[in-house]
């Protein structure tokens, strides 16, 4: 670990808090995809972010302690009378939650302890963002529906404009460009493969909406029925780093209407095999703490696929004060996600690749200020070290929301959150 890891964390948004947990800022991640434009914190941190967290005081490291202390012998006796009634299967989860709580309270504790992380902590959503960038987003209404966009018979038909800047430099001003043209590029918006191979990132518009395309990325916005036109030709040009992120059936989700979510059995078709690099893929799937979802994707979904389990890595979630979003001993509201890792074994069987990885170490914590509901933190960086084949990595996300410099991100809306709202120009800092 770094003498002072606060410099190098200003820069790449990963803070090594000890050998097994990190914290991670997800808009310093993300932020590293563009030149033209930087996602904007106010409008990331939508939810955890109060007067009364952002301007806690964090000198002490202390009070957040303090104030989980306080209820520890009502969570105690709550847990002891929730037990009791547990049925068989719910047993087995809470096992699995005193298995990995060791780890996250060692995290838990080794934030509370860097004083230094914690004073930023609290300013993230303001972090390098002066006043008139400083934004609230729009009412939900004035979003594009992407999902209904791609479900009518005209989708076919849609296309979207790219719009990529190239900077005059024949007349410049003390380093900077005194004028831009713009070219335009018009594609296909679904079931197409839509790229931006260039080293900046544009403005794509569609039906009026704008969208910030992320340098070195592509999406492929289509239905599950269309996921098949995503394999490649070649192994050799297929996937060696697999996110997926499903929409699973979650009575949550459903109660706050944020996305439609599908049967389990879905998943089971998903070509996971085929999208694989010869070499192999380290694939990454996030789940929720439901002991019916973990023994469906162990027992049916990752023999489907035919992916071999590896370890878990876990997502703690914390207020801008540096305490959990919740209390960690509540059976249905636990603050913290799992990552499930697993290798899947490409047509190159002998190369002995996959033996020659570093072993993924298990029980990982990554900690973070959740975003908007259901966006789930940009966790790739920390994946790379464990991922077979080529160099750099090729990177797929499916059910993917958002998009990454270097990644091809598939799914129904994957321009979710690349809406122009969610975003700040770099122009105006000039």
């Amino acid at each position: 670990m770094e003498d002072n890891p606060l410099p190098s964390f200003i820069k790449s948004g990963i803070y090594q808090l000890n050998l097994t947990a990190v914290f991670i800022d997800p808009v310093r991640l993300l932020n590293r995809s563009y030149t033209r434009f930087r996602v904007s914190p106010s409008t990331y941190y939508s939810r955890f972010f109060d007067s009364t967290n952002s301007t806690q005081s964090t000198n002490s490291t202390q009070s957040p302690k303090a104030s989980e202390d306080s209820r520890k012998r009502k969570r105690k006796q709550k847990k002891k009378n929730k037990v009791q009634s547990l049925n068989e299967r719910e047993q087995i989860a809470d096992r699995r939650h005193q298995e990995v709580k060791p780890f996250l309270l060692k995290a838990h504790e080794a934030l509370l302890e860097a004083t230094d992380i914690l004073k930023v902590l609290r300013n993230l959503r303001n972090d390098g963002c002066v006043v008139r960038e400083c934004k609230e987003l729009s009412k939900e209404s004035s979003e594009l529906s992407l999902m209904e966009l791609g479900g009518v018979w005209q989708a076919p038909m849609y296309e979207i404009v790219l719009n990529y800047y190239h900077d005059d430099k024949t007349f410049q001003n003390e380093g900077f460009p005194l004028a831009h043209s713009i070219e335009q590029r018009v594609t296909p918006v679904f079931n197409n493969l839509v790229a931006n191979e260039g080293n900046d990132d544009i403005e794509a518009e569609l039906f009026n909406h704008k969208y910030i395309i992320p340098k070195r990325s592509c999406f492929y916005m289509s239905d599950l029925q269309q996921i098949d036109s995503l394999i490649p030709a070649d192994s050799d040009c297929g996937f060696n780093l697999i996110v997926i992120d499903p929409p699973w059936e979650n009575g949550s989700a459903r109660q706050k209407v944020r996305y439609p979510t599908l049967p389990n059995r879905y998943f089971l078709s998903l070509p996971v095999k085929e999208l694989c690099h010869t070499s192999g893929a380290l694939l990454a799937l996030w789940v929720t703490n439901r002991e019916k979802l973990r023994d469906f994707v162990e027992n049916d979904l990752f023999p489907k696929w035919g992916v071999t389990y590896a370890a878990s890595f876990y997502w703690l979630k914390v207020k801008a004060n540096g305490i959990l979003t919740g209390e960690l001993d509540l059976f249905h509201h636990r603050p913290y996600e799992c990552l499930l890792l697993g290798y899947c074994k490409g047509k190159d069987t002998h190369s002995g690749k996959l033996a020659r990885m570093n072993p993924i170490p298990d029980n990982r914590v990554f900690i973070s200020v959740p975003g908007d509901y259901s966006r789930k933190p940009p966790i790739g960086e920390l994946l790379l070290d464990y991922v077979p084949g080529p160099i750099p990595a090729r990177c797929v996300e499916l059910f993917a929301r958002e998009m990454i410099a270097g990644w091809t991100s598939w799914g129904n809306e994957p321009l979710h959150f690349q809406d122009s709202r969610y975003f700040v120009s770099k122009t105006t800092e000039n």
